[in-house]
């Protein structure tokens, strides 16, 4: 699953087996609609599953979400993840399974906040990368 940044300031969301070659159809203006007509595009966000219905389900998740969450969620912000859940916004951590341990490079401790278990491996100038972890 991942989140591109358009140049129109909007954020696209998707999912895929191979991130690196969608992200360079995105950048080609071989991907989505939507991205065609909004280039050039920029990888802001990513998580990786072990099976693609898993990615699919947390990308549907994610489009539901306020632009406010998405950012929240692009910046490593788990504490304003957290608020815009308890406010209600579409999509929210409870209402899904399971939980998710995370942190970005700012944060010494990991955090659960409710989402399938995906753990940081890396962030890279402000990409986040999440690895699904048993």
């Amino acid at each position: 699953m991942y989140i591109l940044k358009c140049a129109n300031g909007s954020y696209y969301t998707g999912s895929t087996t191979d991130l690196e070659m969608r992200v360079e159809e995105h950048r080609n203006g071989l991907g989505a609609n939507f991205t065609r007509k909004h280039l050039p595009v920029e990888l802001v966000y990513a998580e990786e599953f072990s099976r693609i219905e898993d990615a699919f389900c947390r990308e549907k998740q994610i489009q539901g979400w306020t632009r406010k969450k998405k950012e929240a969620l692009i910046a490593g912000n788990f504490d304003k993840l957290k608020e815009f859940a308890k406010a209600g916004s579409t999509g929210s951590p409870s209402e899904r399974s399971g939980g998710i341990e995370s942190r970005s490079l700012s944060q010494s401790k990991w955090t659960v906040v409710g989402w399938p278990s995906v753990r940081q491996a890396h962030r890279v100038g402000g990409l986040a990368e999440y690895k699904v972890v048993p």
